[in-house]
């Protein structure tokens, strides 16, 4: 996917402030209108001029666009890194375009693009919801926690320069919530104005990425390697889960990729998910002069094993 510089599009320095943002913006709209303008790509510089101060014109998702937007140049190649909107505190208010987006401005504000914002305030009215995403481990959702959080809330200063001021919140981590579901925090969004009640604050669920485990819903996946005689053999094992240690039994003439289930070990729910250990074959080196030897016995007893045999009954060999 190909990184937009909208600073570059908008022709400011990511130094600038909000008005003069908004004051490039409004001059480029005007020079390619399609209704007013003879270049000949007008229709495509303004939708690209909208969508740069889409970005920018918004303090919060200016705020995330600059998190993973420095040091990339345009052309470049660009993929969102893992957990860049986690922490970021969005209200969910919209510059007011409509229309289509480019698929890097899909990548970043997808979630954050739909909400309007509200012309003018009543006398009395609730303050908007805000929303964030945070990650959590594996672990807390298997046995539940209390965490402390810090939220980037992206402000305007007074001289209109781009400022992040942070808040801490104590959030109880229900067990067995999943990736995806969504906490409520009551009262933690924007004031009200006059009587109107405060909004509320929505905490978008996401697991830490893990070396060992992958979660699919409720399920739990673990690649566990093995060694050959253990796979061949048969074998019982401690293996190490999110919520301790269980047993687990290897039956004899396990080939790479069995899944071996574990009911009950995934998520805990209504009913709790399982953990499917996905068998490997881990090879010991042949380092040492008695493991060179091992596996030329191995070799003389399995003389007849060709692991090769699909590959010469395959079409045209």
């Amino acid at each position: 996917m190909e990184f937009k510089d909208y600073y570059a599009t908008l022709g400011v320095e990511r130094s600038a402030t909000q008005e003069e943002i908004k004051r490039s913006y409004r001059k480029l709209a005007r020079k390619f209108h399609p209704d007013v303008s003879k270049e000949p790509d007008a229709e495509e510089r303004f939708k690209a001029v909208a969508e740069a101060y889409k970005a920018l014109g918004d303090p919060e998702r200016r705020a995330a666009y600059d998190s993973v937007g420095s040091g990339h140049q345009g052309n470049q190649e660009f993929h969102p890194p893992p957990g860049w909107d986690s922490g970021f505190e969005f209200s969910g208010a919209d510059a007011g375009f409509g229309g289509e987006q480019s698929e890097f401005f899909e990548s970043l504000f997808g979630r954050h693009a739909g909400a309007g914002r509200r012309a003018q305030a009543p006398q009395h009215a609730n303050g908007a919801d805000h929303h964030a995403k945070v990650r959590i481990s594996l672990a807390d959702s298997y046995r539940g926690a209390t965490r402390s959080i810090t939220l980037q809330v992206p402000q305007a200063d007074a001289a209109g320069h781009l400022t992040l001021q942070s808040r801490q919140l104590e959030v109880n981590i229900p067990k067995g919530i999943r990736d995806g579901q969504h906490l409520r925090l009551a009262g933690q969004g924007s004031p009200g104005t006059g009587r109107g009640m405060a909004g509320d604050l929505y905490l978008e669920i996401a697991f830490a990425p893990d070396p060992h485990f992958r979660v699919e819903g409720r399920d739990v996946y673990l690649d566990l390697p093995v060694a050959p005689w253990e796979a061949a053999l048969g074998a019982a094992m401690a293996v190490a889960t999110p919520d301790g240690s269980v047993e687990l039994r290897v039956p004899p003439a396990s080939s790479p990729g069995r899944k071996l289930r574990l009911k009950g070990k995934g998520l805990p729910g209504n009913p709790s998910g399982d953990l499917y250990a996905v068998l490997s074959i881990a090879l010991p080196p042949a380092d040492t002069d008695a493991a060179k030897a091992a596996y030329a016995e191995l070799a003389k007893a399995c003389g007849s094993f060709d692991p090769r045999h699909s590959m010469k009954e395959a079409p045209g060999v």
